[in-house]
């Protein structure tokens, strides 16, 4: 999988720069080829003569020399995937806030390839809240996480904060480029976030969907290859480059930009927490506070999972979500037969970490068939790729 593919290194300052040799020998016998970029600090922990031998290549250090310039934006562009593998504290940091002082930073943010990091660093650092809101924003910009791993590490501690193993690395890297090719040609539609439902210009009925389970679905679906739109409400979540979004805020707005689109879609995921009821009459000004009781009048907002249910084809693959506190098993089947959704997707608020608000998820899933697919706990993102993988089998995508 990694044969032909062009492959920029970019590697910064971290003990764990003694991996890239082996890494770089690893991706050369796959096939690849291979440049790389290296930080002023990241010469002190692996050499650029040995980088430069094993890849064949001129190892760049420097935005110029004496009589040249290295030509950042060609390089961003001659890739297939740039790689940054140590990716340090200080240049996530800087990743994260737009820093631009070095030739790797030049290249990152004028890159049009995909970008994936491999970070390492020792436990604290890796756990303080700084550096995981940081790794938050990079991966909201679109870039890909290979996870750390549990070991021994520099200082002599054992915990989280390890680069992954170039063997891992490599495996991630021909998944990623698998996966890339899995939905190529397909279209689809995600839904993310709540819906504020106006009671007067000031107040509103809503929910505490923050849209981050419809975000990483999008995301996920867009790294397979598929030409993603994304219709969120009202979140101040960062959407990636690429993905086609529109912005509502209410149930009448997110039903008609879905009714608008969805006969071009050959799968659409319905992740976004709708309101269930909207005022019948919405105050053109300020309610004042004159009584002890204020009554709101509620009607019924429209189904839209149930109306893009009617008019699905046999070409189109629906998928619901379910947020149940009671029976929620029998709930979610009821869901899944009455919408006519081919697979939904159960959330119960019983479950620590599930719900609304967090970065983890607890899913379960059923088919049109009834089959139950089940998942521990874990990270939003990771659970985006279960319910992708198991749309693009169901689907014979």
């Amino acid at each position: 999988m990694l044969k032909g593919k062009k492959i920029l290194i970019g590697v910064t300052g971290s003990i764990a720069a003694y991996k890239i040799p082996v890494l770089v020998r690893l991706l050369i016998k796959a096939g690849a080829e291979i440049k790389l970029i290296m930080t002023p600090a990241a010469k002190d922990f692996v050499s650029p003569l040995t980088l430069s031998t094993l890849s064949k290549n001129p190892v760049l250090t420097d935005l110029a020399t004496d009589d040249s310039w290295a030509d950042h934006v060609h390089l961003g562009r001659w890739a297939d995937i740039l790689l940054i593998a140590p990716l340090s504290c200080n240049t996530l940091a800087k990743m994260a806030h737009g820093r631009c002082d070095n030739l790797l930073l030049a290249v990152y943010l004028s890159a049009t390839c995909p970008v994936v990091v491999a970070p390492a660093m020792d436990e604290d650092m890796w756990h303080h809240d700084s550096t995981k809101e940081n790794i938050q924003k990079i991966s909201s910009y679109g870039n890909h996480i290979i996870p750390v791993e549990k070991g021994e590490l520099a200082s002599g501690l054992y915990g989280e904060g390890r680069m992954a193993e170039p063997e891992t690395i490599v495996q991630y890297l021909e998944e990623f480029f698998l996966n890339g090719q899995q939905l190529k040609g397909k279209k689809a539609l995600v839904t993310a976030g709540p819906t504020y439902e106006a009671i007067d210009p000031v107040r509103f009925i809503g929910n505490h969907s923050s849209g981050k389970m419809g975000l990483a679905i999008a995301a996920e679906l867009q790294k397979r290859g598929a030409a993603v739109t994304l219709v969120i409400g009202p979140s101040d979540i960062q959407i990636p480059s690429g993905i086609n979004t529109i912005r509502v805020h209410s149930a009448d707005e997110m039903y008609d930009a879905c009714n608008k689109v969805f006969d071009q879609m050959d799968i659409t995921v319905m992740a976004a927490a709708v309101a269930d009821y909207t005022p019948v009459t919405v105050a053109p000004d300020k309610i004042k506070k004159k009584e002890d009781h204020l009554l709101v009048d509620l009607k019924r907002t429209k189904d839209i999972l149930a109306h893009l249910g009617t008019l699905k084809t046999s070409g189109q693959f629906l998928v619901g979500f379910a947020l149940e506190t009671t029976n929620e098993k029998e709930h979610a089947l009821k869901k899944l037969k009455e919408k006519n959704a081919d697979m939904i997707v159960l959330n119960s608020l019983k479950d620590p970490g599930a719900g609304f608000g967090y970065d983890t998820n607890k899913i379960t899933i059923f088919d049109k068939q009834s089959a139950q697919y089940s998942f521990d706990t874990k990270s939003k993102a990771a659970a985006a790729k279960d319910i992708v993988n198991l749309i693009t089998q169901l689907s014979h995508a």
